[in-house]
Parts: C-alpha cells; structure tokens; sequence
C-alpha cells in the first residue's frame, strides 16, 4: 500500500489549488482504500468520487481557492451521505439509502474534500474496539492481531494506516480519541455543539459529537474551522463564531497545565512514562504543572452507561420493522413484526444496550438510576469548572494500555467499558478533547496522550497539542 502518512491535508490541498490535479490524488487514495487489508473500509464509493473530484478541478480551474481542495476523506458509516447507502454497521440498516446528507458532510465537501468510502465501526456507536460491526472486525494498522480501538476504529484505522490523511468519526464517551491513541493518529472532539449532528445516526443525543481524525494539529484546526458553525437544522449547535483554520504557537507557555494523580493508578507501565515525558516536555515548553482533583469522575463510566443507554434505548426504538431497517417475513401479527425485526437486526452488544436503558427509565427506577445519574452528572461538570479555575488543560492517559488482541475483552462487557475510563467524563460535561500520539510501547504499539480544555476553548487545546507535539 502506497504511504500518505507523509501527506497531510494542507499539503495536498495547496498543491491541488496551485494546479495540481486532484483527480489524480483521488484516485490514488481509492486504489489505497480498495487495496486495504485491515477490514476499515465497507464501501468505496469510486464512481462518485472521481465526479466529485473532477467538480473539484473545475472550481479551482475557475478561480476557487478551496481549503480542503482534493483531500480525500472517509466517513464513518453512521453519517448520511446523500443518495448512499449508510447502515452504521448494522443488520437493522441493509439496503438502507441516506435521503438527505448531514452537515459535516457538505461542509466538507463545499470545502473541497472528496468522499472516497465508509469506514467501518462498531455497530450503532456501540463499542471500544471495533468487534460489534456486522462487517466483521477491523485490525490495527500496526498489528494485525490488536483491536484498533472502538467505536470509530475504522476511521482511525484509515488515517493511521495511510488510506487516507483526513478521516470523520463521532465521539459518545471517547470514540474518537481511543482509537486515535491506539492506532497513533490525532482523534479530536470538539466541544459538544461545535459542530451540528444533523444527519449522524444518534445513539446518545447529549454526548455525540463529530470529529476529524488526522496526522497533524494544523490539520485538525483546518478541518474544525470548516465543520464548525451554527446549524438551523440541530437545535443543539452553538450560535457561536468557527475556530480559526490555524494553530497558535508558543501554545503552552505560560499556561497551567492540570494533571490528576489519580489517573497514573493501574497504568500500563509504559503508558504511565509517556504521561511523565509529556508533563516534563509541557513544562519545557513553559508550562506551570498543576495537581488537580476530580472527585466525582470516578462515577463517570456509571453515570455514561445510565445516560448513554437510556438515550439509546429512545433513539434505536425507531428501527422496529415499520418505520426504518430491517423487516422480519412471516410475522403474525405487528407484536412479532416488532420483536422479530429487532431480534434479527441488532447485535449482542446493541440489544444489551437498549434493554439497559429500557430498564433505567422505566417506572418505578428512572428516579433511582437515569435522575441520579443526571445529578452526578450534573457534579461532574461542576468539578471541571473548578479545575479549569485552576489550570488553562488537563493532561492525562487516554487508555489505561495500549492495543489489546483481538477477542481480549469481548466475553467481559465490564472490562471492555473501563476502556474508555479517561475520555468519557468529557462528553458528560461536553468540553472538547482531543488525543494526540506520543510514542510507543515496549512492544512498538502506539500510546496516546489526552488533553482537554473548557467548553469552547478548542483553539487553546490545539495549541498545546501543537506544543506537546513538537
């Protein structure tokens, strides 16, 4: 497989603007995409590529100067691309065709980037390590016999592993920035409401956000700043100006840099070095290191299990046979067309998700469960509040290891959620986040560290990746 880890989206976008054909590079990235033996790509979309890339040359022939111009680009198969098929990587969803296209999406595209495939995932958002899709499992990069991280593995996979330099994923409770640590490319959430979620396939409402993977920080501002923006067609998109297309230098000097002793407990042993490198490279940056607590995240991945499946539960209940997906044959009466459907449509791991959140907002428990949860919740942004009063980012591990093999962890749910024990108290209180590589294991797997920042401090966050990173 030819390697464009070397070619970032600014290099290929200035070249493409300066007359380069971005034909030429599309077809490049398709042969890479049909020629990929990691299981991240589902469906390559040639025909419609190469007509979206010779639209392209045309806008730059005529005078456009587009700041995506030719960058090839993958999405994760739970975002609607018009007129294509998008399944989110479930049997619920077969045959299923998008009607309307979702804005990250067409911002992309207006931008110039050209959609060459589907990445694949877990299904329905609903995993941390790519093993629940329908398609099969996708393989790290780096070791064919790891996991590539979850839920947006195949679009960590894309980027890490040369396919493409820009990839989308959506992040419920770290699932951009896990798979971007343990495929070791740069995964960004952006602050929630940054960027509109109309046209993503919801699984939780309140936590989902999209987000790029790439290999560079420039490149993560450049795509933000072209996603980002209020969006009349999702109530919850932020009214507020897009992050500029660059990136601060000089991005920790003079800032505070917090870190919780907390989260060094039960590390990896080289997963607990690189988070000390990073703090001794964040203070020869001119960063202050800060201890700092964060009480109540230690109730994050309960509390995300009651929010996320209760939201899950109301958002999948519109695949039943009837008004979406699937539709069982042979059902007597509309009870077994329902259950049926259901039954054969979704995944192990959907079906215990849903019957999970069913159960929490039932009568008798949604006071004992979901509202307590939202309470915690509720203390848990309150506790970053008070960090973020003493430190200007948080430093910190964004998994516990680095890849585990394939199969590790599927017979136990419960330790297959602690993968995600650093991200998910982001999406709970909705600050931006992101994972940027730092390093290898003993091993030569990749390690990721997180840095997260307030609501709405996205530029900030990207200038201390940008520090940690130089």
């Amino acid at each position: 497989m030819t390697d464009c880890r070397k070619t970032d989206c600014q290099s290929i976008a200035a070249a493409v603007n300066a007359g380069a054909s971005a034909t030429v590079e599309v077809e490049a990235a398709l042969a890479r995409a049909e020629a990929d033996s990691t299981n991240a790509i589902i469906r390559v979309y040639r025909d419609t590529a190469l007509a979206a890339a010779k639209a392209v040359d045309a806008r730059i022939a005529a005078g456009e100067q587009l700041p995506l111009a030719g960058v090839p680009v993958v999405l994760k198969d739970n975002m609607c691309y018009q007129d294509h098929p998008v399944t989110a990587c479930s049997k619920i969803l077969a045959g299923f065709t998008a009607p309307y296209q979702a804005t990250a999406v067409t911002k992309l595209r207006d931008a110039g980037a050209v959609v060459i495939a589907a990445a694949n995932m877990d299904e329905f958002a609903m995993g941390s390590s790519n093993e629940t899709s329908c398609y099969g499992p996708v393989s790290n990069p780096v070791a064919s016999d790891r996991i590539p991280g979850g839920s947006s593995g195949g679009s960590a996979a894309s980027v890490a592993g040369g396919i493409t330099p820009l990839a989308l994923g959506s992040d419920t409770g770290g699932s951009i920035r896990q798979p971007a640590s343990l495929c070791g490319c740069l995964g960004l959430k952006p602050t929630y409401g940054c960027v509109s979620r109309y046209g993503l396939l919801a699984f939780g409402s309140s936590l989902d956000q999209i987000g790029p993977f790439t290999t560079t920080v420039e490149d993560a501002a450049l795509v933000l700043s072209v996603l980002a923006g209020h969006d009349k067609a999702d109530s919850t998109s932020a009214n507020r100006p897009a992050p500029k297309p660059g990136v601060a230098d000089q991005g920790l000097a003079g800032k505070r840099v917090g870190w919780v002793p907390a989260h060094v407990e039960g590390l990896q042993s080289d997963v607990a070095e690189a988070l000390e490198r990073a703090k001794a490279k964040a203070v020869e940056a001119g960063a202050e290191l800060v201890e700092i607590s964060l009480p109540h995240e230690k109730y994050a991945v309960a509390v995300y299990y009651v929010v996320a499946t209760g939201e899950a539960s109301s958002n999948l209940s519109r695949y039943d046979g009837v008004h979406y997906g699937h539709r069982t044959e042979g059902a007597k009466d509309l009870d077994q067309v329902y259950s049926r459907s259901r039954e054969e449509g979704f995944g192990a791991e959907v079906k215990r998700r849903i019957m999970l959140g069913t159960y929490v907002l039932s009568a008798g428990y949604y006071d004992a469960y979901y509202k307590k949860a939202m309470q915690v919740r509720s203390l848990i942004c309150k506790d970053f509040a008070t960090c973020f009063e003493q430190c200007d980012v948080i430093l910190g591990p964004t998994s516990p290891t680095t890849a585990f093999k394939r199969g590790e962890k599927t017979s136990d749910p419960l330790q297959m959620y602690l993968s995600d024990v650093f991200t998910i108290a982001a999406n709970l209180a909705g600050i931006p986040a992101l994972s940027v590589p730092m390093g290898t294991d003993s091993q030569g797997l990749p390690i990721g560290l997180h840095l997260q920042a307030p609501q709405f401090a996205d530029e900030a966050l990207l200038a201390a990746a940008k520090a940690l990173m130089a």
